[in-house]
């Protein structure tokens, strides 16, 4: 089915208010994952939404919450996303972050009792839109096994980051810890389609095709070893210094069953003004012309920036299940 993005938003957030969401939050959601879907992030977007309004509607979510901010030192936002969906906190953060951060200089938001952070790439450009550079992580219920092991403790836990460019759009890197982002896993289950043999291991530590039983075993950390190690960072940034859950201690993202989720999210804001007495426009500017002065390469973020704009024009292509299951919310 073909949508504009404004009659996806309304679709979803009309969904998720008839599932117990007060209409914020559920714009914020809708906005979010229509932009995933824009961005050509379909395992962040509408897919997402029966497992969204399903969880609100058994309270494991609470589409009421209203993220609440306080500032305990001068460069430190703390945000309580108080068991609701991660897009009001996130929305907040963007918000406030800036300022505090032209203020010191850098400033970082740390986000608590959240919920699913969806494409982190949308999050951090939204800050180098305001001339800023941005790094953002967050885990995610337990999906990946320290490596060497079967049992997960880890999330997926991607990192994001953006940086400004002068008269361009930002330099964005998004990616998960493992081979492949697990709503990917997710979708392809939902689609009945296999996975290729090197995206996930099933419980017995094989690597599988199987969408089934990759999301009941472990994903493949991205670099292996390194992929874990760095996971294991994302876990202290997010979880440890936010008092969020870890991965292991969080219920599932894709179901209503169990607890909130109550996972973590962190923020750093620079303020390239503060850093240096060069010129960093230029010097940022520099360095991408450098990459792309090779004409097979671009800048990362640029495929799905590309994606963004051709749907503000053409709108979306969505599947006719997709909608249909939304609509019957």
């Amino acid at each position: 089915m073909h949508l504009s993005l404004a009659e996806a938003e309304t679709l979803v957030a009309g969904a998720l208010q008839r599932s117990r969401v007060n209409a914020a939050n559920a714009r914020s959601v809708a906005v979010a994952l229509v932009a995933a879907e824009a961005a050509g992030q379909g395992g962040h977007g509408l897919r997402r939404v029966v497992a969204y309004a399903g969880q609100a509607k058994a309270g494991k979510t609470d589409g009421f919450a209203v993220p609440r901010a306080s500032r305990p030192f001068p460069a430190v936002l703390r945000i309580d996303a108080g068991n609701g969906y991660a897009y009001p906190a996130l929305d907040l953060a963007v918000a406030e972050l800036p300022r505090i951060a032209r203020e010191q200089g850098i400033a970082l938001a740390a986000i608590s009792r959240s919920h699913h952070a969806g494409v982190m790439g949308l999050t951090v450009e939204r800050f180098a839109d305001q001339g800023l550079v941005a790094l953002m992580v967050a885990n995610a219920p337990a999906a990946m096994a320290p490596w060497g092991g079967r049992t997960p403790v880890f999330g997926t836990n991607p990192i994001a980051f953006a940086a400004p460019l002068p008269d361009d759009e930002p330099i964005v890197i998004d990616l998960a810890l493992s081979r492949v982002a697990r709503g990917k896993v997710m979708a392809a289950r939902q689609q009945g389609a296999s996975i290729p043999a090197d995206w996930a291991f099933d419980r017995e530590g094989r690597p599988t095709t199987n969408a089934e039983e990759a999301l009941a075993g472990t994903m493949i950390p991205a670099g292996d070893s390194k992929g874990a190690a760095l996971a294991l960072m994302v876990e202290i940034l997010a979880a440890g210094l936010t008092g969020a859950n870890y991965s292991f201690e969080s219920s599932s993202l894709f179901d209503d069953k169990g607890e909130p989720p109550a996972l973590g999210h962190t923020i750093i804001a620079i303020n390239p003004a503060a850093t240096s007495a060069a010129d960093t426009a230029r010097r940022l500017a520099l360095l991408a012309g450098e990459i792309t002065r090779d004409p097979n390469v671009r800048l990362p973020g640029r495929r799905g920036q590309s994606s963004r704009r051709l749907a503000l024009s053409e709108g979306i292509f969505v599947e006719d299940e997709v909608v249909s299951t939304i609509e019957r919310l």
